[in-house]
């Protein structure tokens, strides 16, 4: 004779015991930005798969399920960055304004980027960790290459346009402008990440800003 199987009992309120699924803390673009802030705060071969896990609060298969491995993690990590990075600025490089006061803003909202964090500044992703990791990959070096092409492009529209309205002489260079105003983002995200005073910061900024417009 079969014997049937019991079924599981019920609670004594009537509800039936809950499944146990995926935990609710997974939220991939929650845990993306939790991957983001170790990635740049510690680089690329620092951070463990232990140390993602316990930040994003998933397991290793989950984080291979959702992610990939570590360096695919670390690729979307970085376009994250520069996605957010490009929503922070566009509206200023968009606007029309006088080129000293753009220049001010886009100088004072990447500040705020690179002096945020718990654990002190973090400085750039792209400056701090890509660009070593861009030595030996060639597709992180792509994303970096084309990073800095994007701002370079982003600053010498504004110094064309200001040339355009006569706020540049008409010897001004945009292009060369524009070089020198990426180089200014990434030497004060490099000092942010030193610890170097926002004030000191935003001296090396205006300096850069007077030199670029002196001829105005």
């Amino acid at each position: 004779m079969v014997q049937k199987r019991k079924k599981p009992a019920a609670k004594a309120d009537g509800v039936a015991p809950k499944r146990r699924g995926r935990p609710r803390a997974y939220q991939p673009e929650i845990a993306l930005g939790k991957a983001l802030d170790l990635f740049r705060k510690d680089g690329f071969a620092a951070t463990s798969l232990d140390d993602l896990s316990a930040a994003t609060g998933m397991n290793r298969p989950s984080l291979y399920g959702a992610f990939g491995d570590k360096r695919e993690l670390y690729i979307k990590s970085y376009a994250r960055y520069r996605a957010d990075a490009r929503a922070a600025m566009q509206e200023i490089f968009r606007d029309e304004m006088p080129i000293r006061q753009r220049l001010a803003r886009i100088y004072a909202v990447a500040l705020d980027i690179y002096l945020s964090g718990d654990a002190g500044p973090r400085g750039c992703f792209t400056v701090m960790t890509a660009g070593s990791e861009a030595v030996a990959d060639p597709e992180i070096r792509a994303m970096v290459l084309e990073g800095l092409s994007e701002l370079d492009k982003a600053f010498a529209a504004c110094f064309r346009l200001a040339k355009e309205k006569g706020e540049l002489p008409a010897s001004a260079d945009p292009v060369v402008l524009a070089q020198l105003a990426s180089a200014t983002i990434h030497t004060i995200a490099i000092r942010a990440r030193a610890r170097v005073p926002r004030k000191e910061l935003e001296a090396i900024v205006k300096g850069a800003i007077d030199v670029m417009v002196a001829a105005a």
